[in-house]
This record gives C-alpha cells, structure tokens and sequence, in this order.
C-alpha cells in the first residue's frame, strides 16, 4: 500500500505509527538485553553462522557468554588429566585394554596417537582450541556414531522403510538366517540390543560378551549389550543396503555438505573384503577394538556435533531429518542412557555435572563429542581419562554466564 499523499509526501498518521513501531522495538531490544547470547537475536545468530571449509571463526569467550578465566581452568583440568595412561602406542593400549578378552588378535590398522586436544564452540564460533586440532587420530567407539548416521541417511532416503523392520528383509543371506537372528530389526542393531548370534571377520559375537565368562543368549531388544562383532554386523548389513563403501557415503551425504577435511579416513579390518555388484569393498568396523574404525582430527568431529546441534541442517541444507535427530537421542527402554549409538545424559546418570538434555559421542582413550543443546556448546575432547570427563564438565560448564536455554536447539519430543 502506498503511504504517501498527494503531495508526494509521508502522511502524518503513517509517519507517527512508524515511530511508534521503532520506540516498540527499541523497548523490546532493551528488556531482551542485547548482551543476552540466548537473546531472540542471539538465537537467529547462532543458527545463522556455519564455519566455512578453511575458516572457522573465532569469538572472545566473553563474546559469547563465557567467562575465560573459567573456561582456561576447564582447559587445563583437561590437560592435566590425560587418558591411556599416558601411552601414545595404540597398539600396546589395545593389547593390554583387551588381554582378558579371547580372540582379541588385532586385524585392521592402528595409528599411534597425538597429544591431547580438544576445542569448545559456542552459538558456531570456536571460543577456545588446545593441542593439535588438525591431527587425524583414532576415535574407537565414537565411529559407532558416525555409523548411525548412516543408517539414519538410509532411512531418510528410503532405502530403509523402518527402524523396526526385519534385517532379513534387506539382507537375505546367512547373516540373518537362523530363527534367532531373523527377528532382529534395524532397531535393535542401532541400540546394541540385538543379541545377534554368530561369526563376522573371523571374530564370534560371545568374545565380545565374555566378561570372564560365557553370557547367554536373550530374545533380541530385551537386554542391552556393548558388543563390537554386533556393531559390525550393523556396518555389514548398512553396506548390502547401500551397495557401496560407507566412507564414500559418509563423505558425500554428510562430511562434504559440513565441509570437512579431506584427512578423515574410516577403516575395516584386512579380512572384511566382500564382494557386491562385481566389486571388492572393504565393510568398515564400527570402533578401534581390533583396529580400523574412524580416523579423524578434532575440527572435523566438532563440525559433526555442531550438525548434530542444529538438528540436522547445515546453512540451508537439512542433511539429516530432524525426526532421525530426535530417534538417535530418544533413550533406548532397557538402556536409558543409550540412544541409537549416542550416549544420552537421562536423568543426568552418565554424567551428573551436565545438562539430562546432552548426548556425546564417545570412544576408548577417551574421544568425546559433547553436543550441549541447553547452552549451545560443542565441545571436543581427545585422549581425556575417562574418570575425570564429569569434573571436565562441571569446570566448562562454570563458565557459561548466559543460564537460560537456547530451546530452538532442544530435542523435541517424539511422537
């Protein structure tokens, strides 16, 4: 509508309604308080930045929120309190992690580790960085959530109809033959409640549930088990979905798009060659525990938490559903704090300093991704002793100034 007279001039009464708005507005920002990170503004802000592919911004902790002098304590806890004892040989740390364990000969390959690492970023921006960010390392289990991911792209893209269909249904052949192993779902494979039975790479499901002694068999998605021949059984079935290498799909559906390094490497092991469609492909292992797994630098792991973050969409791409970002962090019934191969802080059992709202990726040494909705953290953490993660929380967690929660980022309720 045009607001001008016949003169060519403003008329009164839209001019004084203008300068009412602008007074309204102006009123709004100052209750909000333009300091306020969780502001409206704030909130566009954060969901507005994405780091680009060689360059990721950086912000003063105050900036954001943050207290810096907290945040260096944090940093230095952290540091002072390194994982694996200390030993940069992986391959001497496997051997002895695993010595009661039968079967436990390594098969894939290992890398020797870098010191330890991490950054914390806030509302995108990275407010604090330690260590060798850009040295690609072993991640052991946290690859289980880059292995879910996967499934959640297949399930997207309708090469999976649904979590609770029969594995058998995509993967026809013995993997799934016997009558136990025919009523396991994608479900049950994505929550480590499978119970699969049987032998993949040379390495049989009861080496993993030994223990120190032999565990029985129960009706699958009725009792939890951390189990790495289970794991892979997962990344064998999601390779006959998508008939090709699951590191290609990876890159090109997700870790291109966040525009990540090209350093990452994920591995299998040197028996896990099969065959499809004429072609030799490597079927990758789901962690480190006989080598191979996931082999990434920090920068690249906190692109893939800040994703996971923002629930999916990176700039103006939803990557993932928002409906599989809520599936992966809904709590697994007989394992509450597990998701689909994300851990999940349900109420605050995992770790108690931390928001019953967070979720981490987490392997041996120990690797961290921390994905904090409440306060739009992401932190990364490599070679931490897993003991001292909760007092890591609780020391970064006294830096934030800003208590109110950034809710457009919150998990929503699945339906």
């Amino acid at each position: 509508m045009n607001d001008l007279g016949a003169d060519g001039r403003r008329s009164p009464q839209r001019w004084l309604a203008g300068v009412c708005v602008f007074l309204l507005l102006g009123i709004l920002l100052a209750i909000d308080g333009p300091a306020d990170a969780f502001s409206i503004h704030g909130q566009q802000s954060a969901a507005s930045y994405f780091p680009d592919r060689w360059h990721w911004e950086w912000k003063q902790p105050e900036e954001v929120g943050l207290d810096s002098r907290a945040l260096q304590r944090a940093i230095a806890f952290a540091q002072a309190h390194e994982g694996t004892g200390g030993s940069k040989n992986i391959r001497q740390y496997i051997t002895r992690s695993f010595a009661r364990e039968p079967l436990n000969d390594i098969i894939g390959p290992v890398k020797d580790r870098g010191e330890p690492n991490g950054l914390v970023v806030r509302h995108g921006y990275i407010v604090a960085e330690w260590g060798d960010t850009e040295r690609a390392d072993m991640t052991f289990s946290v690859t289980k959530s880059y292995l879910s991911t996967v499934a959640g792209l297949a399930l997207d893209r309708g090469l999976i109809d649904n979590v609770h269909d029969r594995v058998q249904k995509y993967v026809p052949d013995e993997t799934f033959d016997s009558a136990h192993n025919r009523q396991i779902t994608w479900h049950h494979l994505l929550t480590q409640t499978s119970e699969w039975e049987g032998t993949l790479w040379g390495k049989p499901d009861w080496a993993d549930r030994w223990r120190g002694q032999m565990r029985q068999l129960h009706e699958p998605g009725t009792h939890w088990q951390y189990n790495d021949v289970r794991v892979n059984v997962l990344a064998y079935a999601l390779l006959q979905v998508w008939r090709k290498p699951l590191p290609q799909v990876l890159k090109a559906q997700v870790m291109d798009p966040i525009e990540a390094s090209n350093t990452w490497r994920w591995y299998g092991y040197r028996n896990s060659f099969v065959t499809i469609d004429g072609l030799r492909i490597q079927s990758v292992s789901g962690g480190g525990h006989w080598g191979g797994g996931m082999w990434i630098h920090s920068r690249d792991q906190a692109r893939f938490g800040y994703l996971y973050l923002r629930r999916g969409k990176w700039r103006d791409r939803q990557i993932l559903s928002e409906r599989w970002i809520d599936m992966a962090t809904t709590p697994t019934p007989v394992k509450p704090i597990y998701g689909y191969m994300w851990w999940l802080n349900t109420n605050r059992k995992l770790f108690p300093s931390a928001p019953a709202s967070n979720f981490f990726a987490l392997g041996a040494g120990t690797n961290m991704i921390w994905v904090d909705p409440e306060h739009d953290l992401v932190v990364v953490v490599r070679w931490i002793d897993r003991r001292e993660i909760d007092g890591f929380i609780q020391r970064l967690l006294a830096a934030v100034k800003s208590p109110v929660t950034n809710r457009s980022n919150m998990r929503r309720p699945s339906g």
